[in-house]
């Protein structure tokens, strides 16, 4: 399929379906996947912990992570090529002012700015939504160890600092999808979500599938 979006980004909260979306649709527009390594980050057991005393070297260790992927040299080859990603390199800084105390806050922005990341600017933000209820279940189902500690109330805070973010959006084309009642590995499915995305998207556009393929 021809894919007329060179760079695309999905994002949304743990447990919403992003990198399985990202993953499909990599495949089916023929284009390379980039995906959020969050498995071999070793402070992200003891984050979902204790938050407070483990947050900031779970987000400095994220922060290097993603600016080494995007290096000059690798920046002039992602630019060159058809992209779909699993995060959005800006979700770091909401993360940080969530989870950070204000002098964590500080040093973290240095470090940032310091780091002058560049990334290319996507052609299309796909923003996936559920309700906390929906995220929570998601994420008990798949059984991830380091996982086990995530609250509900954790997460509503995450949606909250996502929706603030996007509501106020406007540098790139904004698809924002409402999953809680899709399943992305259901052929049905997937293939309504991609009829949409395959739309041309100018500004902001809501899809609220309301009802699960049979």
């Amino acid at each position: 399929m021809e894919n007329k979006k060179k760079f695309i980004i999905v994002e949304g909260p743990i447990g919403v379906g992003k990198t399985t979306l990202a993953t499909k649709l990599a495949y089916t527009l023929n284009s390379k996947l980039l995906l959020e390594n969050f498995s071999n980050n070793p402070f992200l057991k003891n984050f979902y912990k204790n938050i407070k005393h483990y947050a900031l070297p779970t987000q400095l260790f994220f922060l290097l992570q993603r600016s080494n992927k995007f290096t000059n040299e690798k920046y002039n080859e992602i630019f060159n090529t058809n992209l779909v990603s699993d995060y959005f390199l800006d979700k770091d800084k909401l993360f940080a002012e969530i989870t950070l105390t204000n002098d964590e806050l500080n040093l973290y922005k240095k470090i940032f700015k310091a780091l002058n990341i560049k990334t290319p600017k996507p052609d299309l933000i796909i923003y996936l939504q559920a309700d906390s209820s929906v995220l929570i279940k998601r994420i008990r189902s798949r059984k991830i160890s380091f996982e086990e500690d995530i609250t509900e109330n954790y997460l509503q805070t995450v949606i909250d600092v996502y929706t603030k973010y996007f509501y106020n959006y406007d540098e790139s084309p904004l698809l924002i999808i409402n999953t809680s009642n899709v399943d992305v590995n259901k052929p049905h499915d997937y293939s309504m979500l991609l009829q949409e995305i395959n739309k041309e998207v100018k500004g902001k556009k809501y899809f609220n599938p309301s009802t699960l393929s049979d």
